[in-house]
């Protein structure tokens, strides 16, 4: 008996090293593998004008959480290569940890690319948003540290004028940026009945998870959004998702007794006074694989499905258009939506009455959002008198004396109203943005 309870021992111990010599051999080939991938890519994109999507096509490598340091290679490679959207939680390492040993870290591996990533953001301009939309990509390049990537959406005859706009600026900016013009473009079948919907164009913003295939996250704006801080500050907020997130927005209201959703909503909406789409950040691989929950079928539908059908039973009760939609959409699905604080996307709303964006009290605003057309008339002058700001400001010259100084000045004269007396939160942040700027020069 004892001779067979040996021989069970010593089978049982030869079986466990072989499986862990097979997965360390396949452990290694994958890892091999990637650097091929990653090595073949590169070389194509070195002739690229689109220089920055080294990562896009791989989906598991954009919107997880990364340890501030770097990734952690027990939460990354062996957990979720097979499955990119189903991870662990961030302090589990579980049994993967055992293979960990046997992976190397090797130049050309996707954890040393991750950190020099580019931003890729989106915007959509029709009738005469070119002028705003041209300003809005110049805040972006004037704080982003990194280089971004633009994809532009716009009708036919904009086209020429974007190009000429952004051609014009010194050559010493173009090292920054990529973009590429696009058409706007909706499903045949329902084209007029998209483009017709509340503003012209702005529908656009939903299909670009299924125009744009190759983008794995994509954080699109507004034409009235200028950044006071870099862009890869909020582009960071991807690796802040949790697995069923796959996209980011703000609040629409942060306090209800001026909400418009709670108050006047004749349709579901997102939370308790809805979300605004005019910051929207997206892991759009995700977006195109998720099925989601709806209430015109027990049958969970695609991205690609589920707009259509939306539209078509809630139109006589939107107002808001595409915004409307996506509310619809994440009151159904509220664990696929990441909500980030008021100060990514400061509107009107946040001062109007007095300031009640908490975090842009203490912090400073991120990102100014002109909505209602306020950057153009009198209704809120601190608005305005940023947006000239940066308009108005000359590549190359100091941006301490040509642009906050100026800045400043221009806001002292806006103290009658409530959002002029709640000023100096448009520029705590910009201060840090122009000092750092200015130490990287």
């Amino acid at each position: 008996m004892r001779c067979y309870l040996h021989a069970f021992l010593l089978c049982m111990v030869f079986t466990f090293f072989s499986l862990l010599y097979v997965f360390n051999q396949l452990a290694s080939t994958l890892e091999d593998r990637d650097e091929w991938n990653l090595r073949e890519q590169s070389l194509s994109d070195r002739s690229s004008h689109d220089a920055g999507n080294l990562l896009r096509k791989m989906p598991g490598l954009v919107g997880r959480r990364d340890r501030e340091d770097g990734l952690d290679r027990c939460k990354s490679l062996s957990v979720t290569y097979w499955s990119p959207y189903w991870r662990l939680p961030a302090d589990v390492c579980g049994v993967n940890c055992l293979l960990e040993s046997t992976f190397r870290e090797k130049p050309g591996s996707a954890v040393k690319e991750r950190s020099d990533e580019r931003s890729h953001l989106a915007v959509v301009a029709c009738g005469t948003r070119l002028e705003e939309t041209v300003t809005m990509l110049k805040s972006a390049i004037l704080f982003s540290k990194k280089p971004l990537n633009f994809y532009i959406f716009a009708e036919d005859d904009l086209h020429d004028s974007f190009r000429n706009a952004l051609d014009s600026w010194p050559r010493t900016v173009h090292t920054k940026f990529n973009f590429t013009i696009y058409p706007i473009t909706f499903p045949r079948e329902n084209a007029k009945e998209w483009k017709k919907l509340f503003k012209p164009c702005a529908s656009q913003r939903l299909f670009l998870p299924l125009i744009l295939k190759e983008v794995d996250s994509l954080l699109y704006v507004d034409t009235d959004i200028l950044f006071l801080q870099p862009v890869e500050e909020i582009w960071a907020l991807l690796s802040q998702f949790n697995a069923s997130h796959l996209a980011a927005m703000a609040p629409e209201h942060e306090e209800p007794r001026i909400g418009w959703y709670n108050r006047f909503a004749r349709h579901p909406y997102y939370g308790k006074t809805g979300i605004n789409s005019g910051v929207m950040l997206m892991n759009m691989t995700r977006l195109r694989e998720k099925f989601f929950k709806n209430d015109m079928t027990t049958v969970p539908l695609r991205w690609e499905e589920i707009l259509m059908p939306l539209l078509q039973k809630y139109k006589l009760n939107i107002t808001w258009g595409d915004q409307d939609l996506l509310n619809i959409i994440f009151h159904q699905n509220p664990e696929s939506l990441y909500v980030f604080p008021c100060q990514w996307n400061y509107r009107p709303d946040h001062c109007i009455y007095g300031s009640n964006c908490q975090q842009a009290d203490q912090e400073g605003v991120f990102i100014l959002h002109g909505n209602r057309g306020v950057y153009h008339d009198d209704k809120q002058p601190a608005f305005r008198a940023v947006y000239e700001a940066i308009q108005k400001y000359p590549f190359g010259e100091n941006m301490e004396t040509s642009l906050l100084q100026l800045l400043e000045a221009s806001l002292l004269t806006t103290t009658h109203t409530y959002c002029g007396r709640a000023s100096h939160l448009f520029t705590k942040r910009l201060k840090q943005s122009i000092m750092s700027v200015q130490q990287r020069g």
